[in-house]
């Protein structure tokens, strides 16, 4: 009940919705009236795969049974995020000794049932709500399974063996998971590289190979069931075979701006600049102003910068000339400074995504220097994002402690390394945003309810 009514809190407060709000909810209508899924361009309805089918077909189901209506979609997807909280309680208990687990589970369940940062998703018809449910259920599969596996025996025996057909049938499941998540949020299928090698290192281990090739072709198969009907209908479709969303959510034939990709991700580390730069590129104009320092290294580098946006602002319109000089610029400032780019700024993005307030859905202005002149509603504002900011490093430096208890346990370690891959890998994107790790969090939430055990703990394989 708790946790419903901080969800209900900011469906009704902050209802929200945003440009990939339009795209998923036209998509999703399409598909289910005029079953085409695509868009309607110039009046007439195209075949895309600009969006993977997975958030669109959620909708279209609620939009059957309930009509067109965003309140709807909101409390179903309270109701989903209600069922995320149980599932990191769950995982927490997993991680934990035998005889902490009902305590860390009841913890962990309180934990995720407050956690604004999740919460605030339930607001917004966006993936996160239900890529976060998927993730975290394909995680407790996952874990089931390694659990299950070391019961295993030879994989020489038969496949009715008590033992080895529900391992076999939970990894299976485990890619089924994978692979309908992937159809939401393209990148899900990075959750399988830790727990593919602990697999890996327990047969080499358990000189068991065979049992690492079975679970292995097993959940692949999962993976590629769920995949197959959208790369098939891509290759009847649009002609080829396509089984994740483009990276840059493009059609086939569109003009993406690489070079000024690659010259942002030599600077750009706030959420505030995505606004000002990489989300302007499609018409909107670039103010020379709002470079930030951190953007140049000298006055005849920013002169370069500042006559560059002012050729694009005359369309505006990133053509190839003027994306292939920011390509050279962001070449030269990486041979300048290659730690720049390979190290200091992605671990700027890093803390940027994990310790920022995230406000980016709610109507608040993140200052944190009011003047002592300012009304009592810019004072409100203020006291509300340094409450999100306390919370943000309550929760992280919570699971920090309880990934440090729990280090010695194999599980623990995959579960660790699914965050911090994911979290490297989201540095990489064109633009630098909180909501690329609310996925992450019920791991997160899992290790702080660890937190709270004693230290001296029995290892656990």
């Amino acid at each position: 009940m708790a946790g419903a009514l901080v969800r209900l809190f900011f469906i009704f407060k902050y209802p929200f919705e945003s440009v990939d709000s339009f795209y998923y909810r036209q998509l999703a209508n399409n598909w289910l009236y005029h079953h085409v899924y695509g868009l309607f361009i110039n009046g007439q309805l195209i075949p895309a795969d600009i969006r993977a089918p997975g958030y669109p077909a959620f909708l279209a189901a609620i939009a059957a049974v309930f009509g067109q209506s965003g309140l709807a979609i909101r409390l179903v997807q309270c109701s989903v995020d209600l069922g995320t909280c149980v599932m990191a309680g769950a995982l927490a208990a997993e991680i934990a000794p035998m005889h902490f687990r009902h305590r860390v589970f009841l913890i962990a369940l309180w934990l995720a049932a407050l956690c604004p940062f999740t919460a605030n998703y339930t607001a917004a018809i966006l993936t996160e709500t239900l890529a976060t449910f998927v993730t975290c259920a394909a995680l407790l599969c996952l874990v089931r399974a390694l659990r299950l596996t070391d019961q295993a025996p030879h994989t020489n025996e038969q496949m009715n063996n008590q033992q080895i057909l529900p391992a076999t049938a939970m990894w299976f499941g485990a890619g089924l998971l994978t692979g309908i998540g992937t159809l939401i949020r393209p990148e899900t299928p990075i959750l399988m590289i830790p727990f593919g090698l602990l697999l890996l290192w327990r047969s080499w281990q358990s000189r068991q190979m065979k049992n690492f090739f079975l679970f292995t072709a097993w959940t692949a198969a999962g993976i590629v069931i769920c995949l197959s009907p959208w790369a098939t209908r891509n290759a009847v479709t649009m002609g080829r075979v396509q089984f994740l969303a483009p990276r840059y959510a493009n059609s086939a034939g569109d003009y993406m701006p690489l070079g000024f990709y690659s010259w942002t991700q030599t600077w750009l580390v706030r959420y505030r600049d995505v606004y000002l730069f990489p989300w302007k590129l499609y018409g909107g104009r670039i103010s020379p102003g709002d470079l930030p320092s951190s953007a140049t290294d000298s006055p005849r580098e920013r002169a370069t910068v500042v006559e560059l946006l002012n050729e694009y602002n005359r369309v505006p319109q990133m053509t190839p000339s003027i994306d292939h000089q920011f390509a050279r610029l962001a070449s030269e400032r990486t041979r300048r400074n290659p730690l720049r780019t390979y190290v200091w700024v992605p671990s700027a993005r890093v803390l940027s995504m994990w310790f920022t307030p995230r406000l980016e859905l709610l109507p608040v202005h993140c200052e944190f220097r009011p003047e002592k002149t300012v009304p009592w509603p810019r004072q409100t504002n203020f006291l509300f994002t340094s409450s999100l900011e306390l919370a943000a490093i309550v929760y992280i430096g919570l699971g920090l402690a309880g990934a440090w208890r729990r280090r010695c346990i194999s599980i623990a370690v995959a579960l660790i390394l699914f965050v911090v891959i994911r979290t490297l890998l989201m540095t990489q994107l064109q633009t630098v945003e909180p909501r690329y790790v609310v996925l992450c969090f019920p791991v997160v939430i899992a290790f702080a309810a660890n937190a709270f055990t004693g230290w001296r703990t029995a290892r656990i394989n």
